[in-house]
């Protein structure tokens, strides 16, 4: 192959990079995706200060979602004492959220979660305890966060208990991305952490632009 051929081959490899690099150039298309692996579905539930809390006050923020109930002496102290890491990095960001849903609302009324809420010494614009009807958080969990087990949705509501370590990662357009990350595990949270960052910085898709 003569030289002349080769710089041929060598300026055309370059002018194809060129025009790729024109192409994605301020947009996130080049970068791995997170999965996308659920939606969240419309809801209306209730904050610890009584308010009203849907699915349209997450829009535009990254939330991390967990289901936990305040008298649990079990892994739900140690899940949001966790939990409270990932907000200590995050807190400063206007665009990030933590959700948390009680899994036992017959106990857990908007003033109790407030209680709580004030034990923890979070900031509830950035850390939101939800209270509401149990058929609809247990629907929630099961159908938008993948947060327990459908099969367990037993016939009677009053029968069935979530009882799970696991959070749930939702963008700014309201999908569940990456995987169900185990809250007890330093491992994923680390990855949790890490894969908020990547959704902190990515751009809307072109349909919300």
């Amino acid at each position: 192959m003569s030289k002349k051929l080769i710089g041929y081959a060598l300026f055309f490899v370059v002018l194809v990079a060129a025009f790729y690099v024109f192409l994605f150039k301020g947009n996130d298309n080049w970068k791995h995706k997170l999965p996308v692996i659920s939606y969240v579905k419309p809801f209306h539930f209730t904050t610890q200060d009584g308010l009203s809390f849907t699915d349209q006050d997450m829009l535009g923020k990254v939330c991390v979602v967990e289901y936990f109930f305040t008298t649990c002496k079990g892994i739900c102290p140690r899940m949001n004492a966790n939990m409270k890491t990932v907000y200590e990095e995050f807190k400063a960001e206007p665009n990030f959220m933590i959700v948390a849903h009680t899994c036992n609302p017959g106990t857990d009324s908007a003033a109790r979660l407030k209680v709580y809420a004030d034990s923890l010494k979070i900031n509830t614009k950035k850390w939101v305890l939800l209270t509401g009807r149990k058929d609809s958080l247990y629907q929630l969990a099961r159908s938008a966060y993948l947060l327990d087990d459908p099969k367990n949705n037993v016939e009677k509501i009053e029968d069935q208990f979530i009882h799970t370590q696991f959070f749930a990662l939702v963008d700014k357009e309201g999908k569940v991305r990456g995987q169900v990350y185990d809250g007890l595990k330093q491992e994923e949270l680390n990855r949790l952490k890490k894969d908020i960052k990547t959704l902190l910085a990515e751009q809307p898709s072109a349909s919300k632009q």
